[in-house]
């Protein structure tokens, strides 16, 4: 007759738990040394540069989840690019430059075309500016000045209406490197 280790549940408990704990603290340390979450789809956005916070080697890559997930707005704005008035949705600026740990004082921010403006960080900390992933509630693609799309509040200062932040506003935005 074969012979079976018998093993009692109240065994087994503290190794369990001491497993679990373990496991916890490991996840805890990742957190607090600054790292963010892998992205589980496509990544759509990529920060590099003055960042505490990273799920790669000194980069922060963001999926559409991951960007969706932060605080943010809907602004309904009129701009140069489309006639009447455009609804667009996304984080705030100030939201994504958190989630990275940015202590930066320009942003670099780089188009799929390779088209790069410099935006002050201070630009992103104001109030209403998000990085627009939806217009008029659809998911912006490439096609549609996607995936990410700087988006002043022109709907909450029309001084904000000028060539200055115009050319500040980028689309089809691939990577930000905070300096």
């Amino acid at each position: 007759m074969p012979t079976f280790i018998r093993l009692s549940w109240r065994r087994l408990l503290p190794a369990v738990l001491a497993a679990v704990l373990l496991l916890t603290a490991a996840a805890t340390a990742r957190a607090a040394a600054g790292e963010l979450p892998q992205p589980q789809g496509p990544v759509i956005l990529t920060i590099t540069g003055a960042i505490t916070r990273t799920n790669g080697d000194g980069v922060a890559r963001f999926d559409r989840a991951m960007l969706e997930a932060l605080p943010g707005r809907s602004a309904a704005v009129e701009t140069p690019w489309l006639s009447g008035v455009t609804t667009y949705e996304g984080p705030f600026g100030a939201a994504v430059l958190a989630a990275v740990g940015a202590s930066g004082a320009t942003l670099k921010v780089r188009a799929l075309n390779d088209y790069v403006a410099e935006v002050p960080a201070e630009d992103f900390q104001r109030d209403g500016l998000i990085l627009a992933l939806r217009e008029n509630g659809k998911v912006m693609s490439v096609r549609e000045r996607g995936p990410v799309f700087i988006i002043y509040p022109f709907d909450l200062d029309p001084a904000l209406n000028s060539e200055k932040y115009y050319n500040r506003s980028v689309w089809q935005i691939s990577t930000i490197e905070v300096e």
